[in-house]
């Protein structure tokens, strides 16, 4: 009675639709073609075509750039004891332009202490080892992309409330995005007052040279991780272009 019922039970599975039982598998199915049909759900043609499109998109992902890829946190050291010193010398300057900073408003108050910040969590940074450094870099990056909206929101008061609450979502997760959305707020917002007073020619040049600097050495200390002192490089220029920004706060 049982052999019947479960022959009867493999005839009556294996005639839905195609679905063939693998022998010595009782837990693997498979889905084969009846009589040379194709399943009447899916329109020949319609698989292949969604297929590629995943693909492509999906390739078209892996491209993005590295401000929209989440923070990679290295936990390697840096490559030398002098090297460290180096980076924590050159970190020093964010906390001192932070404490010179004007804090005329609640907003460029902020500003000025992030600042502080961002040279504090660079520090500790670069001095750590082992496990906690991924958690520092972490940090790192979060500083530097709260500093970019508080500068942000110390120059446009106007920002649209939707976008400082995007930036709050998205600051854990993606800190260079922000980052890069906020520094070109800032950007556009320096030449338009360069523009209106020609008092501030001078040091949005040496801004706009100190930008591209960094940003040059921003990318070759990720292409070339392993050449020593660019890191620190890119600190000073980064510390240049934020003292010309604290003009503006005057």
């Amino acid at each position: 009675m049982g052999a019947q019922s479960t022959a009867s039970s493999r005839t009556f599975i294996e005639g839905i639709h195609g679905v063939q039982l693998i022998p010595h598998l009782p837990f693997l199915v498979q889905e084969v073609p009846l009589h040379g049909k194709r399943h009447p759900s899916k329109p020949e043609g319609a698989e292949a075509n969604g297929a590629n499109q995943n693909l492509l998109a999906w390739r078209i992902w892996q491209q993005r750039p590295s401000c929209l890829r989440p923070v990679h946190c290295n936990i390697q050291g840096d490559h030398s004891f002098a090297e460290t010193i180096v980076n924590v010398l050159t970190s020093l300057p964010f906390i001192a332009l932070g404490i010179q900073t004007p804090r005329k408003t609640l907003n460029s108050a902020m500003y000025a202490n992030s600042l502080i910040g961002v040279g504090v969590a660079s520090s500790l940074y670069h001095v750590s080892r082992g496990e906690v450094r991924k958690y520092l870099r972490w940090a790192d990056y979060m500083m530097i992309a709260t500093t970019t909206v508080c500068l942000s929101r110390a120059l446009r008061i106007e920002n649209p409330k939707l976008l400082m609450a995007a930036s709050a979502l998205f600051l854990p997760f993606q800190p260079l995005m922000v980052s890069a959305v906020h520094t070109g707020l800032m950007e556009v917002a320096f030449a338009k007052r360069a523009l209106m007073k020609p008092e501030l020619r001078m040091a949005h040049n040496l801004h706009k040279m100190s930008s591209l600097l960094g940003g040059a050495l921003f990318i070759a200390d990720d292409v070339f991780p392993e050449t020593p002192y660019i890191h620190a490089a890119w600190h000073l220029a980064a510390a240049v272009g934020v003292g010309t920004c604290n003009k503006l706060l005057e």
